[in-house]
């Protein structure tokens, strides 16, 4: 069977699985009080249901296996490949749940982080042992690449964490990185990061409508689903940047231009990285954990200049399109690799960063600012068309 062929029939497993798992999730999550309460740093003002992210996991799954199936000319090509990154995903989730229910302190939450990237790293026999020519630097010793890639891994996982604070982002930004990282996984003839890639945004996509337009039918992704969101990104980026996948790579370059793989991925994750890069600096400058949980995010300055939480997530997703179609700019009229590094960096700080401290400006001097003016045009919960939308998904109708 064709390649595209197995890919679409995955997809559409792990969608049509995730919509059929929604409502199960969902009564169950209300009926067993599995639900996050409000509290004075968060912005919901309800109850609502807190296990969104197994709800992903099922579909993920049920679409991996499908995909699996398929590969009948390469048997078990999923299982033997993703086996270690699967193990992990589940002992990730499960982790992040424990966390939604009872809370886990900080530390504890960073040890299992640590091994379940060890695990990854060992599991797979991958870790980011190459720059691939980034500052003159190719490849170098795994006594460098496995504490680099922990560090990295551990620290991808908690950005997504800590930038799931406004319906439709966090969900929002993986799907966005699902897709590139399928596109990404095909042009290397991976088929099989592939298939994950877009079973997990379809699956995503499930949630995400329901998170940004539900109202009876809301849920939120949790901890569990958001440290799966950073484990997943982590995983492809050890797969692009290992010296183990130097013939797939090597598919992507085919235009004879300087293909800048570690701007490539920065670009990918370039709101939560640099956001969270911000957050974590400016509580450590004044004398607080990195973890300690705050209001200082991004989504947080959009909200407080009055922006709706859909228009707060639109800018974000807005900020990593713009990020990686810059990026691939540079690349395609033959710009170096550190070029294109310096054009994600830059752009990203910009964006992100600038943004952030702009708006901030205006919360604390300029209180009749025009983005002030023109804010409440961005809340849409009693436009009619918002409504009608609302009404078709809280029937739980297939999409």
């Amino acid at each position: 069977m064709d390649a595209t062929l197995q890919l679409l029939l995955s997809t559409i497993t792990s969608f049509i699985a995730s919509k059929w798992a929604f409502p199960c999730f969902l009564r169950i999550s209300k009926d067993k009080g599995l639900v996050d309460n409000p509290n004075p740093r968060k912005l919901q003002n309800r109850p609502v249901p807190v296990i969104g992210g197994l709800v992903v996991f099922f579909g993920m799954l049920c679409g991996g296996l499908m995909f699996d199936g398929l590969q009948r000319n390469q048997p078990l090509e999923v299982t033997q490949k993703l086996t270690p990154l699967l193990l992990g995903a589940g002992i990730t989730l499960y982790v992040g749940v424990l966390d939604d229910l009872s809370g886990l302190k900080a530390w504890q939450r960073i040890v299992v982080e640590v091994l379940i990237m060890l695990g990854l790293i060992y599991g797979s026999g991958m870790c980011i042992d190459s720059f691939h020519g980034l500052f003159g630097v190719n490849d170098f010793s795994w006594w460098v690449g496995v504490p680099l890639t922990v560090f990295a891994g551990v620290g991808i996982i908690n950005a997504y964490n800590m930038v799931d604070g406004v319906n439709g982002l966090s969900s929002g930004l993986c799907i966005l990185c699902s897709v590139m990282l399928g596109i990404i996984s095909c042009k290397r003839a991976d088929f099989a990061n592939a298939a994950l890639a877009f079973c997990y945004g379809a699956s995503l996509y499930v949630f995400f409508v329901h998170n940004v337009f539900g109202k009876r039918t809301k849920m939120f992704i949790g901890d569990g689903g958001t440290m799966v969101m950073g484990l997943m990104v982590s995983w492809f980026t050890i797969c692009v940047l290992s010296t183990e996948n130097n013939e797939s790579i090597g598919r992507l370059a085919l235009t004879g231009r300087e293909l800048g793989l570690v701007p490539m991925m920065l670009s990918v994750a370039s709101v939560p990285v640099f956001d969270t890069l911000r957050v974590m600096t400016a509580r450590i400058m004044r004398g607080d954990s990195p973890f300690k949980a705050d209001r200082r995010h991004l989504h947080h300055i959009f909200i407080a200049v009055g922006l709706s939480h859909a228009v707060t997530a639109f800018n974000e997703l807005l900020f990593t399109i713009v990020v990686v179609l810059l990026w691939f700019l540079s690349f395609y009229i033959g710009w170096s690799v550190n070029a294109q590094f310096a054009v994600v960096l830059v752009s990203a700080l910009a964006l992100v960063w600038g943004m952030y401290f702009y708006l901030n400006r205006i919360v604390q001097y300029n209180k009749d600012s025009w983005i002030r003016r023109v804010s409440d045009r961005t809340h849409f919960g009693q436009k009619k068309w918002w409504i009608r939308i609302q009404t078709w998904v809280d029937q739980e109708r297939p999409w």
